[in-house]
């Protein structure tokens, strides 16, 4: 594994590890401010990581939303210059209305780095899997 991959490895270790214990200041940090957010259970995109901290907040305050652990699997990393497309099998426990619901969903992260060399998510496709 080389350097940059590793590095990309632990930006989406970092990422995922935060969204499993429901700390939304770290795993916000993850995303750069002009990230871009498909999910298939939303019937719109979000654009820019504000839209969807403010989703994430109403789906807290709405639908009791809590993260209450994520598995991630099938872990691959492709290099295209500056960019980095991580893609994973991803398998969450939630707890939503008062139940504990299970997801199980393909991921799709793209990383960028930015000036400071640090590897920001700027993209993520969610859909359930198969």
């Amino acid at each position: 594994m080389t350097d940059t991959q590793s590095a990309i490895h632990s930006a989406a270790d970092a990422l995922v590890d935060a969204f499993a214990r429901h700390d939304r200041d770290a795993y916000f940090a993850a995303f750069a401010p002009e990230a871009t957010f498909l999910f298939y259970n939303l019937d719109r995109p979000l654009d820019g990581r504000a839209a969807y901290e403010a989703e994430w907040a109403l789906w807290e305050k709405r639908d009791g939303f809590r993260v209450l652990a994520c598995r991630s699997t099938e872990r691959r990393i492709r290099l295209v210059g500056d960019v980095a497309i991580f893609t994973h099998s991803v398998e969450t426990d939630l707890s939503v209305g008062g139940e504990t619901v299970t997801n199980n969903e393909r991921e799709t992260i793209v990383f960028a780095r930015d000036p400071a060399g640090r590897w920001l998510a700027v993209h993520e496709h969610l859909s359930a899997a198969a």
